[in-house]
């Protein structure tokens, strides 16, 4: 009796469907996201302050002096007055120390990017965890975690980093660790929680178990990948909210690092010109300026995504 061997073409040709339907959805989606106006200036937002974040370092290694544009110890030494005005050799300025603003302000948005998407990482990934495990098992343990979401959503995020920040050297590393644990443990395990309630009940879920799959299984492979559009969506409000926060903790002079946009403006009212915008504009508009259209950006990204994954606000 003869038998039949599936070919061995079978797999490859199953995973080239299933990635010709992903970069189709992929498609789709990226469309419906330039269709949204605030998506595409958030966007594009993002992409000058990368552009900047990644132009420093070459223009450090290749155009500019070290003595002179150095972030934290240059000094404009062919100004005689600082903080200078803006000049051909200073396009922003100099600070009350004498420090090229451009290149300060450069120099930070690497530090912004980095901590906004740690924090981001750290929150999504705890947060899609816990919910996903209060969804599947329910009962106590479901009890356990909401109600201590529930006392971190209670608690002050911002007094919390305050007090840590003076109790201990807190850098943007930690910072982005502290946030994202907040975040992850408090409102994000809450929100994914509710959208892995709706998964649980799915019909491939009771499929698995019938098929010996065990919790981490399930939890991992079947639950957490659904979770996962929603969770790319909440990425975005938290590292609105990590650069929000350093920027605080920074202008009040509780954060232990080198430059940021907060202490730029630490720096300016430290030196006593904080309240004269109009005569030193440049020491106030470029690091305010750039806190608010970063933290705008992201959340304007995430506004877009949401009509994007949600299929009541989808434009079809």
């Amino acid at each position: 009796m003869a038998v039949e061997v599936a070919p061995q073409s079978a797999a490859p040709s199953l995973r080239r469907v299933r990635f010709a339907l992903a970069m189709r959805s992929l498609r789709e989606n990226w469309s419906l996201f330039l269709g949204t106006r605030i998506g595409v200036i958030g966007l594009a937002i993002i992409l000058f302050y990368l552009v900047l974040a990644l132009s420093h370092p070459i223009l450090m290694n290749t155009v500019w002096d070290e003595r002179i544009y150095d972030p934290v110890v240059g000094y404009a030494f062919d100004e005689t007055r600082q903080p200078a005005p803006p000049s051909r050799s200073h396009l922003l300025g100099t600070d009350p120390l004498g420090r090229d603003i451009l290149s300060q302000l450069m120099h930070s948005a690497r530090s912004e990017f980095l901590l906004g998407l740690l924090a981001a990482v750290v929150t999504v990934t705890i947060g899609t965890t816990v919910g996903a495990i209060a969804a599947y098992y329910g009962g106590v343990v479901d009890t356990i975690l909401m109600r201590f979401a529930d006392l971190m959503v209670m608690m002050p995020g911002i007094s919390i980093l305050i007090v840590l920040s003076a109790l201990i050297g807190v850098e943007h590393f930690e910072l982005a660790l502290i946030i994202g644990i907040l975040s992850g443990f408090g409102g994000a395990s809450i929100l994914l929680k509710s959208q892995a309630l709706s998964v649980v009940v799915k019909p491939y879920i009771e499929a698995a178990r019938a098929a010996g799959g065990g919790p981490a299984h399930i939890i991992f492979i079947h639950i957490v990948p659904n979770l996962l559009p929603l969770s790319f969506l909440y990425m975005m409000f938290t590292v609105t909210g990590a650069i929000f926060s350093e920027a605080i903790l920074s202008f009040l002079g509780l954060l232990d690092v080198r430059m940021s946009w907060g202490l730029m403006i630490h720096t300016t009212e430290a030196a006593g010109y904080l309240l004269q915008v109009g005569k030193y504009w440049w020491l106030i508009f470029p690091a305010s300026l750039s806190i608010t259209l970063l933290c705008s950006s992201f959340y304007l990204v995430g506004r877009a995504m949401d009509e994007v994954i949600n299929p009541r606000l989808r434009r079809l």
